[in-house]
């Protein structure tokens, strides 16, 4: 389900992978990656360890995405499994230095800047 605004989400959440995204103009880049057992807490995202990393490549609250899927009946071993084929899949920023075991980041990125344009050539 998804991708609503983070700040649109409201509990309850129950056995979910989810993940959130940053908003750059119409793309959404994919920057985090985790499961969830049941939540009520409406500070869920925002109490999350993550939080400040989201909010460095987003820029502002509101140019973060929320996507869910919800696994009712699994288990969070299962749930796991799903995060870790993600993350190994797609390398979201803020998922990499919680993934090292060295816990040194990355410089994978989700997006490319574009090339300079090269100088004219003068006669």
């Amino acid at each position: 389900m998804g991708p609503i605004k983070l700040s649109e989400w409201g509990p309850p959440m129950d056995r979910v992978v989810y993940i959130i995204f940053s908003k750059n103009k119409d793309v959404f880049n994919m920057i985090y990656v985790a499961e969830s057992d049941k939540t009520e807490a409406g500070d869920f995202f925002i109490k999350n360890d993550q939080f400040k990393c989201w909010m460095s490549y987003a820029g502002k609250e509101e140019n973060l995405y929320l996507s869910i899927y919800p696994m009712w009946e699994s288990s969070q071993p299962e749930r796991n499994q799903l995060v870790k084929k993600i993350i190994t899949r797609y390398k979201p920023v803020c998922n990499e230095v919680n993934e090292d075991s060295q816990n040194t980041p990355t410089t994978t990125a989700q997006t490319i800047e574009p090339e300079p344009e090269p100088e004219p050539e003068q006669d």
